[in-house]
């Protein structure tokens, strides 16, 4: 049996949750973190799932199974990183799994090296890219890949 291991691919904008359900249809272990927000349009507010990391979704495969991910209509290609696919840390993704609306955050400054000590990605490792508000972008180290977190 092959190893597998968690990559990321790049999808078509806004097809993340699509192109995730559809792997799962195929019994293609994949995963697209998401989270909650109230958007408001002129008429009325709604609650609606957003992708955490637009435009990625990250799929635990093999060798032989890569091929039939990129069969998926909304599957790009795969985040390469030294020429070869990036692999996620089994820790980074139950870091993501994890319940997004408990993250704590130290207090960061932009460029910073941080360790995040409480909440969903304790112990990760990265560099705070942007500030705005309760929003932390992180550059989480292994993959060169932000992602935003609340404070």
């Amino acid at each position: 049996m092959m190893e597998k291991n968690w990559l990321a691919i790049y999808t078509k904008s806004r097809a993340e949750k699509k192109v995730e359900e559809r792997l799962l249809k195929n019994g293609i272990e994949a995963y697209c973190p998401t989270y909650t927000t109230l958007k408001q349009w002129s008429d009325r507010k709604k609650k609606v799932e957003l992708p955490l990391i637009p435009s990625y979704v990250f799929v635990h495969v093999d060798e032989r199974e890569r091929n039939q991910v990129l069969q998926d209509p909304g599957a790009m290609n795969f985040i390469f990183w030294q020429g070869k696919p990036a692999v996620i840390r089994q820790e980074e993704i139950e870091a993501l799994k994890s319940t997004m609306h408990h993250v704590e955050i130290p207090e960061a400054h932009i460029g910073e090296y941080l360790v995040v000590e409480h909440g969903a990605f304790k112990g990760q490792a990265g560099k705070v890219k942007h500030i705005t508000g309760n929003n932390v972008v992180l550059v989480l180290e292994s993959l060169n890949m932000t992602i935003r977190l609340r404070r």
